[in-house]
């Protein structure tokens, strides 16, 4: 079983409604495990459209990377996210965080995620429900990374998704 990190955000639509259907649709290959807080957060790189709401899941699952990936890009594409502006408005985002304590590079795929040490959407999240993973390449904790992030960048939590009915 592989034990993977995600984060998730959306900032077109039922922004909450679509991470809890988004959530609900990985649940279709693996275990969740976790689910954060929602973070709200400014946008990165793009900053002319809406704020985001981010949170991180903590998956387990069977698949293989490639495998999850393709999984990953069919829940988005059926949840109507469409690739345009880099960085730019989306209904539903997810990305592979952490898997395992694999190092993967490939054209199609960088795992540890390659930015995820420097934003602090990614990290807050993350830590809540894994701050004690360890990124393999950095041999820093998600606390640690978060500890010592220095950013400008606004992201707060802002309440949870709903319940727990998603995490054990």
């Amino acid at each position: 079983m592989n034990d993977v990190l995600l984060g998730l955000g959306s900032n077109l639509g039922d922004s909450r409604g679509l991470l809890r259907e988004a959530i609900r649709r990985l649940g279709e290959y693996g275990r969740i495990r976790a689910v954060s807080r929602v973070w709200k957060s400014e946008p990165v790189g793009y900053a002319d459209q809406e704020w985001f709401l981010n949170l991180a899941v903590r998956w387990e699952t069977e698949l293989r990377p490639t495998a999850a990936l393709a999984g990953i890009r069919a829940i988005e594409s059926e949840m109507g996210r469409q690739r345009g502006i880099p960085n730019g408005p989306r209904t539903i985002d997810i990305d592979i965080l952490l898997w395992n304590r694999a190092v993967i590079r490939s054209t199609e795929l960088e795992i540890p995620h390659p930015r995820m040490h420097q934003r602090r959407f990614v990290l807050g999240p993350a830590a809540e429900i894994a701050g004690n993973l360890s990124h393999p390449q950095l041999q820093r904790t998600v606390q640690e990374l978060l500890d010592e992030l220095e950013d400008a960048e606004l992201a707060s939590p802002d309440g949870e998704l709903s319940g727990g009915e998603f995490g054990s």
